[in-house]
């Protein structure tokens, strides 16, 4: 069952309007989709806050001929244990790399864990986005999906 909207009135300086105007112009959307993503993407802020069941992603550059970052990088990965889900290692040049860690767990502990990653010596740039209120303990389960005739693997 769809959720029904509900029209209320909000007051804004018309300079921050005219931002806000902007934005939906450039995001190819309405005034009001745009307060609705707003306004999702701070209630799961504040999920995250409060420590709730997560999923995230740490994005991160680093040197690694900076001495044993790359060890500790594993180390740290290997103490997630489970909690981390996969991970994708790209050689961007002779002294850089991109490592994108799929963490889940508790949110307050995945951005502890980020934090830390992210101040270490050699780490020059990343950021971790974190999903929260997600139904993580619903079964997931495969079906099989038939291939279209037109689209079938040979």
């Amino acid at each position: 069952m769809k959720d029904p909207l509900v029209r209320f009135g909000v007051a804004i300086e018309r300079s921050l309007l005219k931002k806000v105007d902007a934005l939906a112009d450039e995001r190819a959307c309405t005034r009001s989709e745009l307060f609705r993503d707003l306004s999702r993407a701070e209630v799961a802020r504040a999920k995250v806050a409060k420590g709730v069941d997560a999923v995230a992603t740490l994005t991160i550059v680093y040197d690694h001929h900076v001495r044993q970052l790359s060890e500790k990088l594993t180390e740290l990965q290997h103490e997630l244990g489970e909690g981390v889900r996969s991970s994708l290692h790209v050689h961007l040049s002779h002294d850089l790399c991109l490592e994108v860690v799929v963490m889940q767990g508790r949110s307050d502990a995945l951005e502890a864990i980020a934090n830390r990653i992210l101040g270490m010596r050699g780490v020059k740039h990343g950021g971790i986005e974190i999903v929260a209120g997600l139904d993580l303990d619903a079964r997931h389960e495969h079906h099989h999906h038939p291939r279209a005739e037109g689209h079938r693997a040979r």
